[in-house]
């Protein structure tokens, strides 16, 4: 018995598009401002993108970066680029020229979509780069600002415009060959390039649909940034629920709450700073909702009180756990019968795990790093999470020594410490750098974090490790203050002396806004630059 075209055919996630336009043609596939698209005019537009990439001289296995809001552009891309069959590149719109210089050289960039507010920085790199790939403008009259454009770029809607409806684009011969590739952030040296592949995409977005429940026909908010993990894979998943995608050029609670009113938004994801954001906004502007709203939160270990202030303005909170090699997701905290009779508080504790695996996630375990042995399932034993599954990365673009590292032993390494608890429910307790060893005992900062969150004034946290003569580290806290609130430094640590163990408390409290990447994770290496000078003073 062998594979035939009867019996096999290389899973995509493009073919959803295809199907859902087929199937539900005339329901709402994108909304943007007063623009919308039906699927059927979504698919159209995607083939006539896809033809127009082939006419430029675009060939199999190109790399096409884009670098855009969420605005329907952003989502065409997920399918127009790889139905060229080229290689869907998204890039990070908060990074600076030299970086993106970096990504467009090291992934060959041919062709780079760019949003016109992005011009500037996009020409910036492209002065800097050594490949010098076409320039696609996407003319967005919500953009901030309208810079001056060369006369040589091409217009997005010219690529539709010019393009064929009757292009025959083809689904890969080889469900392993890559789809996109996403760089990680760079923090702590060159950004890697993690590929995805057609199959794990495909994965990814069917494990979403069971794991988060989700039925046909969603109104999604589009918050979370394309460009980091394609989204989630969001938009692969959204088409294939004849979902209607609402766009989201830019985060921000005011007008995050008039669209959840205004399109009757069902689901919609963020970091758990965009949850904190929209938890501590004035009251003027901050709604409350009769209807469920599901919610997936994805980022470092949501604060619990974060979770329990989500919930009472009527939001389902699901917290996930994954990285950029993992497509995004591949641990959830799934809610129990059990936890119903829980109190708030409680409840908040227990969903703000990163849980357990997601349908299409094969394996994940805490080891120990010395041993490579499998740790208690006690909540107390620390040890790093290991993945094995469909959805991680197929490797680091052009650095194969990264990659035989994360790949060490047959697991992905993922470099988070954490616990497993007696129900199976994985916690995470930091990453290894993160761990504050003080006078021999381990104090993890996320614990610290969240005692913090838990005083009334603080809005954010964030603890690294400080320098001390005596016990060679102690905590070091930074916290920004909620809006009209005030709190000292010895009242912060006394806080924190009587909600845990004694030792684990600050050290020392650094007041004032806290750096933050585009997709509103912390950057603690900014924090221990900080610590570092004050060491130094």
């Amino acid at each position: 018995m062998n594979k035939n075209p009867a019996n096999f055919v290389p899973l995509t996630p493009l073919s959803f598009l295809h199907r859902t336009a087929d199937i539900y043609g005339d329901y709402k596939s994108v909304i943007y401002e007063s623009k919308s698209y039906t699927w059927s005019e979504s698919r159209e537009r995607c083939v006539r993108i896809a033809s127009s990439l082939k006419d430029h001289g675009v060939e199999p296995g190109d790399t096409i970066s884009v670098l855009a809001f969420n605005t329907p552009e952003m989502f065409e891309s997920h399918f127009s680029i790889p139905m060229a069959g080229a290689i869907l590149n998204t890039i990070n719109i908060r990074l600076d020229a030299p970086t993106i210089a970096y990504i467009f050289e090291d992934s060959n960039a041919k062709i780079v979509f760019v949003d016109r507010e992005l011009y500037g920085v996009a020409a910036e790199a492209l002065s800097i780069a050594s490949v010098k790939p076409k320039i696609v403008v996407i003319n967005d009259s919500f953009a901030g600002s309208q810079p001056e454009i060369s006369a040589d770029v091409i217009e997005y809607e010219s690529l539709v415009d010019n393009g064929s409806p009757h292009f025959e684009w083809t689904m890969p011969n080889d469900e392993w060959s890559p789809l996109s590739l996403s760089y990680t952030s760079g923090t702590t040296g060159k950004p890697k390039g993690v590929v995805y592949h057609h199959r794990g995409s495909y994965l990814m977005s069917m494990g979403t649909v069971v794991g988060w429940n989700l039925p046909n026909h969603p109104i999604y908010l589009y918050s979370v940034p394309l460009f980091h993990c394609n989204g989630w894979g969001h938009a692969w998943t959204m088409a294939a629920l004849a979902g209607t995608i609402i766009c989201l050029r830019s985060f921000d609670p005011e007008k995050v709450f008039a669209l959840l009113d205004e399109h009757h938004v069902t689901h919609f994801g963020g970091a758990p700073i965009m949850l904190n954001m929209l938890a501590n906004a004035p009251k003027k502007i901050k709604k409350s909702f009769n209807r469920e709203i599901k919610v997936m939160t994805a980022g470092a270990p949501p604060p619990a009180k974060v979770l329990e202030s989500m919930m009472s303005l009527g939001f389902n909170v699901m917290h996930v756990y994954g990285l950029t090699e993992t497509y995004g997701h591949i641990l959830q905290a799934a809610p129990q019968a059990s936890w119903i009779n829980e109190s708030p508080a409680e409840l908040a504790r227990l969903s703000s795990r990163q849980g357990v695996r997601f349908p299409m996630t094969e394996d994940v375990s805490v080891i120990d790093q010395e041993t490579g042995d499998r740790v208690s399932h006690d909540g107390e034993t620390i040890g790093e999470i290991v993945i094995r599954c469909n959805t991680c990365m197929m490797g680091y673009w052009n650095n194969a020594e990264a990659t035989e590292e994360a790949f060490a032993d047959d697991w992905f390494h993922s470099g988070d410490l954490a616990v497993i608890h007696s129900d199976g429910y994985i916690q995470i307790k930091d990453r290894s750098k993160d761990i504050i060893i003080s006078g021999g005992e381990n104090i993890s900062s996320v614990e610290v974090e969240n005692v913090l969150y838990q005083h009334p004034s603080v809005g954010e946290a964030a603890v690294v490790a400080m320098a001390d003569e005596t016990w060679g580290e102690v905590p070091c806290a930074f916290v920004e203050l909620k809006p009209n609130h005030d709190a000292s430094e010895a009242e912060l640590i006394a806080f924190c002396k009587d909600n845990m163990a004694k030792f684990k408390r600050p050290k020392k409290v650094v007041f004032g806004p806290l750096p933050k990447t585009a997709t509103g994770k912390i950057q603690k290496h900014e924090l221990r630059a900080v610590v570092k000078s004050i060491g130094e003073e």
